[in-house]
């Protein structure tokens, strides 16, 4: 019998080895984490240079965001059974090209086409690498600090990548926010090869679950693509909204039907039994709902209201980052070990709804210091003790065969919840802009006033999230804390 997919990695490599795997790894995830926000700074550029119009320019983010969102459960599913080494490898080459492609695009169907090959390379990196993150790191203890580690990566590149944007825009041209990937997923890919141990993967045994893969792939397409066109140009109550909905919704019924009557399912459902993957996937949904909106219409605020530019910007988000590395790093390996990943989740989760509910005070003559900055700190503080539990708690439920497919969902949870968060955030904040408008606010008041109302669903969210967890996730020992002590 095969031995499950890293273990022999995590017992045969050296200290040292383990933890450059680790910087390698995260290195990786960093460029796929900073791919989204820096594109975002550079759409305006991207606009002007290539002649998109304003509703085909949404298509430079969307077609990233429906290969990524789509793939990634398949993707770590795959990383289970062919060897998660061999999958991270292809990812990054298909990353790598495709930021080429991106760079070199000279018009607005080789761009997009070339963004949704990033999104199938991202998708093939990222959904493997907290699932080889924890087989190698079994102990307890180092594998909360290696979460910790993986965890500041994944949820605070985002806001170096504001940063990232607005300089490499500003100082050169937009065609560089892609050619920047290209050294780093060429070193990173050398250095896979010398620190990562091959794995064999459990194989396909009595064959491939093609029409498993075709079903949930589809689905997961279809539900980003609904999320993040149809809904934010048609309304939610618009009948190709709904209808492509209601097919999403069949597509995952029968998934769910071909997984539980299969010989030899892709995704066992068996993983959806554990209290903790269920319970710690549906509050990283809700709370990132919350929290990406707020990174997304906090940028609006930041510059429609208080006039910044796009460096601004980015340096706005810096604090965020800071808090977030402090705890995520410094911090959340010795609170998880002391007071368990349970116990440690909710504190931050507080923070976070405190950090939006402060937001909505937030006047139109507001300035930085007093009215930005402490929701900047609450938020990434809360972020940075939440993300590593949430994670440690995911993984925590799944076998170490596993291990991949626990990665891939809590990837594909944290990609839907975005979207599904900023759709709906989104639109009603401009609904109800355009409302105050209507009564006769100014447009600066107008706007703000929807920002308002946002955040205060954003805040509704984490407060759900918290509701969600306290039902559902169950404390872990910390002897039981990672995959390898789940069988």
């Amino acid at each position: 019998m095969r031995r499950p997919a890293g273990r022999e990695g995590a017992q045969g490599k050296s200290d040292r080895s383990r933890w450059i795997a680790l910087y390698v790894l995260c290195v990786g995830m960093l460029m796929i984490v900073l791919d989204v926000t820096v594109v975002n700074v550079a759409l305006p550029a991207i606009q002007d240079d290539l002649g998109f119009t304003a509703s085909s320019l949404a298509w430079v983010v969307n077609a990233y965001l429906i290969a990524f969102g789509g793939l990634l459960l398949l993707a770590g599913r795959l990383g289970d059974l062919v060897g998660r080494r061999r999958i991270l490898l292809i990812g990054l080459t298909v990353f790598t090209v495709a930021s080429v492609l991106c760079g070199v695009a000279q018009s607005q169907e080789m761009l997009v086409a070339a963004r949704f090959l990033q999104g199938v390379g991202g998708a093939l990196t990222s959904a493997v690498i907290l699932g080889m993150i924890v087989t190698m790191f079994p102990e307890p203890r180092e594998q909360a600090k290696a979460i910790g580690v993986y965890a500041f990566v994944a949820s605070a590149g985002g806001s170096v990548g504001l940063l990232a944007g607005g300089v490499l825009t500003q100082s050169i041209n937009w065609h560089w926010i892609f050619f920047v990937n290209v050294p780093i997923g060429v070193a990173t890919a050398l250095l896979a090869v010398r620190y990562l141990d091959k794995d064999a993967g459990l194989g396909f045994g009595r064959g491939a679950d093609v029409p498993g893969a075709v079903l949930i792939t589809a689905a997961l397409m279809l539900t980003v693509f609904t999320i993040v066109k149809p809904a934010a140009e048609d309304g939610w109550t618009a009948g190709r909204t709904l209808g492509l909905g209601a097919v999403s919704v069949l597509l995952l019924v029968a998934f769910v039907v071909r997984e539980a009557t299969a010989a030899n399912p892709l995704i066992p459902l068996r993983i959806f039994r554990s209290r903790n993957v269920s319970g710690a996937n549906l509050v990283q949904a809700l709370m990132v709902s919350g929290m990406f909106a707020m990174f997304f219409l906090g940028s609006l605020y930041l510059e429609r209201i208080l006039h910044y530019d796009a460096l601004e910007i980015g340096l706005g988000f810096l604090p965020v980052t800071i808090a977030m590395g402090l705890m995520s790093i410094r911090f959340s390996e010795p609170l998880i070990t002391r007071f368990g990943a349970r116990n440690t989740l909710y504190p931050g989760l507080v923070l976070i709804m405190a950090g939006l509910v402060l937001f909505t005070r937030a006047p139109v003559d507001g300035d930085y210091l007093t009215h930005v900055l402490p929701v900047m700190i609450l938020l990434g503080t809360g972020a940075g003790t939440c993300f590593p539990a949430l994670m440690t708690l995911a993984m925590s439920g799944a076998k170490p065969e596993d291990a991949g497919l626990a990665s891939g969902l809590i990837n594909t949870t944290a990609q839907v919840g975005a979207a599904l968060g900023l759709a709906v955030l989104a639109t009603l904040a401009a609904s109800h802009s355009d409302g105050l408008r209507g009564e006769g606010k100014s447009a600066a008041e107008a706007l703000n006033g929807g920002y308002h109302l946002a955040f205060w669903i954003a805040a509704g969210l984490v407060v759900a999230a918290i509701a969600i967890g306290i039902a559902l996730v169950r404390a872990v020992p910390a002897s039981d804390e990672s995959p390898a002590h789940a069988e």
